[in-house]
């Protein structure tokens, strides 16, 4: 199965529930903390509102292009209304498509699936790293020297969620979030037996520990 991950600035009518058709996985995430993003591991679409709390859906269309985590993603500004002037600058600001809101669930779905899918990848990114320790999205492959680390799932998904995100602070509540790991809930405890399990695989494959604990925090992924 290949995965389409949908970042939504706004509510959704017909709620946000994963969606699977023909060969396709469709996870949705609603994405309030622009500043974090969760762990994308597939094709990425974004649906921006024109008018958002913090800043104008022209600026955060602009910021996506900026980062290189999101620079491929496919952006879709939403409308307000059906405006020539606003369709032109949302063009222009880097999105590649436009709608009328509010947006509904079917509406939403049928947009990306009705696109042509055959040739978007992971969301373009295929290996991340930091120093010598990388992780290979497109293999499933976490590596120290070039040497693999045996990793189980969640452990290397979350590796290569610290490695996008060195030097910031993640409470376990947003590490959960950020994995997709909210329905069904997952105890926050959880995440220390993750971060338990990577760390002994880290050391045993000579990396360290780069995972620090932040007292009463969470987690931070340390560089030198």
């Amino acid at each position: 199965m290949r995965r389409i991950d949908i970042l939504l600035a706004s509510e959704l009518s017909g709620g946000l529930a994963a969606f699977r058709h023909d060969d396709f996985d469709v996870v949705l995430h609603r994405w309030t903390d622009f500043a974090e993003l969760p762990l994308i591991e597939g094709a990425l679409w974004v649906f921006i509102d024109w008018v958002l709390p913090e800043m104008s859906g022209l600026e955060l269309c602009r910021r996506l292009r900026a980062d290189p985590l999101t620079a491929h993603a496919h952006v879709t500004m939403v409308l307000e209304e059906d405006n020539l002037e606003d369709r032109k600058r949302a063009l222009r600001m880097g999105a590649d498509d436009y709608m009328v809101g509010p947006l509904a669930r079917t509406a939403l779905l049928d947009r990306v699936l009705g696109a042509n899918l055959g040739d978007q990848d992971s969301a373009g990114i295929r290996v991340v790293a930091q120093g010598e320790l990388t992780v290979d999205v497109s293999a499933f492959q976490a590596r120290w020297q070039g040497k693999p680390i045996p990793l189980m799932p969640n452990e290397l998904r979350l590796l290569r969620y610290f490695i996008e995100h060195p030097g910031r602070v993640f409470s376990r509540g947003q590490l959960i979030a950020a994995l997709g790991k909210q329905e069904p809930p997952v105890d926050e405890r959880t995440v220390d037996v993750w971060i338990g399990r990577l760390r002994r695989a880290l050391k045993g494959a000579g990396a360290g520990n780069p995972l620090r604990t932040v007292r009463s925090l969470g987690y931070v992924f340390d560089t030198v």
